[in-house]
């Protein structure tokens, strides 16, 4: 049985890995199992009771601002060391993937950051790119959705942007159920978060190519 949980998370990962080199993004579903899943919701439902998400902003250090026209998210940044068992489960194979990764498309990563993410009913992430411009250190971005029993009509979509050799784009909505990994090239492809009917769960976070030197916030 172990064995045949490797296999899968194998298959996964090479998945993940060719999609990225051959298109810049990948979207894999089953990632996580519906237990585990399940699981991150406790944590997540933990965090809530106490009290322990922000309001999300946009820039970084100076430029930092909150806007909710922008972005309406609230989120919980995970510490590594302090993460309760079900969050270590999915760091776990996170870091997994990162060295499939490094052994595959040579990205050099080193290290990850994520947090928890609730987008309430309404709310947005407009267009943008997850790479800042004083700092590029994000090469992939990461999003784990924790939504059970999630249909298209409750929207929340997140969008990705794609480029046309043309020179023109197309665009790919990922709809966020419960399990469903999708990952793709931080400093490639704008994206955005679609307004929900429902409160919208995920973990998302970025592979790096540089160590985190700061703690979390």
């Amino acid at each position: 049985m172990q064995e045949q949980l490797e296999e899968e998370a194998l298959q996964k990962f090479e998945q993940i890995a060719d999609n990225l080199s051959d298109k810049g993004y990948a979207v894999v579903d089953n990632f996580l199992d519906l237990q585990e899943v399940k699981n991150l919701m406790e944590v997540l439902t933990h965090h809530q009771e106490q009290g322990t998400f922000k309001k999300a902003g946009i820039g970084t250090a100076d430029q930092f601002q909150v806007n909710r026209e922008v972005r309406g998210d609230h989120i919980r940044w995970i510490e590594p060391e302090n993460a309760l068992p079900p969050t270590r489960v999915f760091l776990d194979k996170m870091d997994e993937m990162m060295r499939y990764i490094n052994r595959t498309c040579y990205l050099g990563l080193k290290d990850y950051e994520f947090h928890f993410t609730v987008y309430p009913p309404g709310t947005v992430y407009q267009r943008h790119i997850d790479q800042f411009q004083v700092n590029d250190h994000r090469q992939l971005s990461c999003i784990l959705y924790l939504n059970e029993d999630w249909l298209p009509e409750h929207g929340g979509n997140l969008r990705l942007y794609l480029p046309k050799e043309n020179g023109e784009e197309e665009t790919l909505d990922v709809l966020p159920i419960a399990g469903r990994l999708a990952c793709f090239r931080s400093n490639l492809l704008p994206h955005e978060v679609l307004p929900a009917t429902r409160h919208r769960y995920s973990l998302t976070g970025w592979l790096k190519d540089q160590l985190n030197e700061l703690p979390f916030l």
